[in-house]
């Protein structure tokens, strides 16, 4: 196995917003991206590629810049420095609803959903379908059904169910569906698993695995390295704002991931 190989600050340097090495395969590419708030850096001339159809685990220790990072990507914060490419194309996303329009989903912690709505209504928010200026439930209720079934959510009894009856898992599940029905390239999730049970926890990571195996590209937050290693192809290591490492996940063990996470660089091979 070839080592890690961790960013070099100086060639990171020169590099920063050129669009040298843009591989135009690749559906998200960041170049140099630096964001500062004050006189705090708190991204440092990220580079990161994102394929479609792959997973790519982000992974870092708190206050890493993993969350600034892709809220940078998800467009709620604008970079101070660096590029955005998207499928080879350089792109300015200065608001999430222009990153939604090129196919951008997040799926935070706290999923944005309404306990007091049931499924349909959830996944409509904000989009709802209408037919002589009256809802349209039939279609609404149809295409939930459908996108639930594509993606192998079994677990749901009822899309009129209210959304606060259901499990993490299965709201975790819903707001997946929700992202993926509004024809979403790229979902990113932020710590899907957290304060999930076992079986709930191998239901995310199965949809997961699922919007790969769909051509989607999946971007994941997680500090659980035993879903890290189950689900993902590719991962990319954040280290006091900058991105330390990133590859194929055959490149990393447990012990070069965890060197990594909590000093930015390992001298062990997996």
């Amino acid at each position: 196995m070839s080592e890690p190989v961790a960013v070099d600050s100086a060639s990171a340097d020169s590099a920063a917003g050129s669009d040298i090495g843009v591989d135009p395969s690749m559906l998200l590419s960041l170049r140099g991206v630096t964001k500062r708030f004050g006189a705090v850096q708190a991204l440092k001339r990220v580079d990161l590629d994102v394929p479609a159809g792959q997973v790519t685990a982000l992974i870092g220790d708190n206050g890493a810049g993993k969350s600034t990072l892709i809220k940078a990507i998800a467009g709620i914060w604008e970079p101070s420095s660096g590029e955005k490419y998207w499928m080879g194309k350089k792109v300015d996303t200065h608001t999430p609803k222009e990153a939604s329009k090129l196919g951008i989903a997040t799926v935070y912690q706290d999923l944005a959903l309404c306990d007091n709505l049931d499924i349909v209504a959830n996944m409509y928010l904000g989009y709802e379908a209408t037919k002589f200026d009256v809802l349209d439930e039939i279609t609404m209720e149809k295409r939930t059904q459908q996108t639930l079934r594509d993606l192998s959510v079994t677990t749901v009894s009822s899309v009129r169910q209210l959304v606060g009856t259901l499990s993490g898992g299965q709201r975790q599940s819903i707001a997946v569906a929700r992202a993926v029905m509004r024809d979403a390239k790229l979902v990113i999730m932020d710590e899907p698993t957290a304060a999930l049970g076992v079986t709930q926890t191998a239901q995310v990571l199965s949809l997961i695995k699922t919007l790969a195996s769909r051509g989607i590209a999946v971007l994941v937050i997680s500090h659980n390295l035993n879903d890290v290693f189950e689900v993902a192809d590719r991962i990319a290591v954040m280290y006091l704002g900058t991105l330390v490492s990133s590859g194929p996940v055959g490149n990393y063990d447990m012990n070069s991931a965890v060197d990594l996470i909590t000093t930015g660089t390992t001298s062990r091979a997996a």
